[in-house]
This record gives structure tokens, C-alpha cells and sequence, in this order.
């Protein structure tokens, strides 16, 4: 049984990209632990989570069905209720890490804390397997671990789309910064790194199809681009975690 550190901004993380993992993980037998800026319990994006505001066209963009539902069970688990602080965390304490996203402002202080960038040298530096989905690959880029890597994050295409899509109902909610993400991963991982997209129609994997989403490794850094992407990147980390 390994120890998995997930790594919570405070409020506005995606719901899938956290507990989709946890059920993977916990299921499997290992211990998850959080840790937040405050060390109070984290708050998902509930426009995320409840599809609130979303116009017609952008329904799509709230969490599915196993999403919500493994959320719901992910909160009433003692450990989410009980995280650790960012600035209490030591990589030494644990045998894996698990970056997640989101795209709210909420998240801006985890993209840019320092806790958390030293949290990610860290891990990177005693060579622990490490995930990050979505916006959780900004930290590490920004942390300087990724240069010179093979990568994803949340594509530019995804994030237009997001942003097309829900710029008159809900502006600035899924722009997080002016630039986009793959933008800025492309540029602080530099010439000698490789930024993947994927397929151009991305697949969302679940129970049911557990290897559907799309995973980019390098030695034992994983990352994936969306939630539909979550679950494969779970099964990818627990296998890292078990030799395989």
C-alpha cells in the first residue's frame, strides 16, 4: 500500500480530476491524503459540479454522473475533512503526488504558491512517481521539473472551446490566465521538451473503459489533459506504484 499526497487548491478544483483518482486509489488499497493552503477542507467548482449558469451549449462541461457521485462519497471521507497545509508537506512523507485542475479564479493561488512549486521540486528530486491533469501541470512548469520533458496539459483547442462557449453567460470562469495553458507549458518546458495533444476527439474513460483516456509518461511523471482523461491516469499511477 502506497501513500498518495493530492494537492488541493482551496477552492474551484475540477471534482473528476480529484475524485475520480481517490476512488481509483483508495479502492486499490492505498492511503490518500490532501493537504490545502489552510489545511481546512477543500470546495470543487460547483459550476462544475452542478452545471449552474452553463448555457444550453455548454452542458457538457459539467462533471458526469461518476464524476458527481464519487465526489460526493470522496467528502465524506475523513481524510479530505482532515487535509494538511501546503507549507506542512514534505515529499520524504509520502510515495506519490497527485496534481489536479480546475480552471476557476479560485485556483490561481495554488498555480502560483510557492508551497506548492516546492512541493513539486521534491517530489521531482527524489524521483517519486508524480500525476498532474489539467491546470496541475502550471505549478510543476512554473516549479522548473518539466523542462526538457514530454508533456500535456489542458490543450489550447479544449480551452477556447470552454471559453467560446460560456464567455456570455459566465465571463472569465474558464480563463484562467490571458495566456493559455499549453501556451505557457510549451514555453517553460522548452526546446528540448514535447508538448502532446492527444487525439483530436478525446474519449472519457471510466470503470468501464479504464484505459480510454489519453496519458503522456515520462519516466515516472504522469499527465493527462481533462477529465475524461482522470481515470487512466489513476490506473497509470497505481501501476507505476505496484512495478508495472
Amino acid at each position: 500500500m502506497a501513500r498518495i499526497l493530492i494537492i488541493l487548491p482551496q477552492t474551484d478544483f475540477d471534482p473528476s480530476e480529484v475524485a475520480l483518482p481517490w476512488q481509483v486509489w483508495t479502492r486499490a488499497g492505498h492511503e490518500v491524503v490532501f493537504a490545502t493552503e489552510t489545511g481546512q477542507p477543500a470546495a470543487c467548482d460547483p459550476v462544475t459540479l452542478n452545471g449552474e449558469g452553463l448555457p444550453l451549449l455548454a452542458r457538457t462541461l459539467r462533471a458526469r454522473r461518476a464524476g458527481r457521485d464519487a465526489y460526493a462519497e470522496m467528502r465524506a471521507d475523513r481524510a479530505y475533512n482532515h487535509p494538511l497545509r501546503w507549507a506542512k508537506v514534505r515529499a520524504g512523507q509520502f510515495d506519490a503526488f497527485h496534481f489536479p485542475g480546475g480552471h476557476a479564479p479560485g485556483m490561481k493561488p495554488y498555480c502560483e504558491s510557492v508551497d506548492v512549486m516546492r512541493i513539486a521540486r521534491e517530489a521531482f528530486a527524489e524521483n517519486k512517481p508524480v500525476s498532474a491533469i489539467c491546470h496541475g501541470v502550471l505549478p510543476l512548469a512554473r516549479a522548473g521539473v518539466l523542462a526538457g520533458k514530454r508533456t500535456t496539459a489542458l490543450t489550447q483547442p479544449m480551452e477556447d472551446l470552454a471559453v467560446r462557449l460560456t464567455e456570455r453567460a459566465l465571463p472569465g470562469h474558464y480563463r484562467t490566465y490571458p495566456v493559455s495553458v499549453e501556451t505557457e507549458v510549451r514555453g517553460r518546458i522548452g526546446p528540448q521538451g514535447t508538448f502532446e495533444r492527444g487525439p483530436f476527439y478525446p474519449r472519457y474513460a471510466g470503470s468501464a473503459a479504464p484505459e480510454a483516456g489519453f496519458v503522456v509518461q515520462d519516466g515516472n511523471y504522469l499527465s493527462a489533459r481533462w477529465p475524461g482523461d482522470a481515470w487512466t491516469l489513476a490506473v497509470r499511477l497505481d501501476r507505476l506504484l505496484s512495478g508495472g
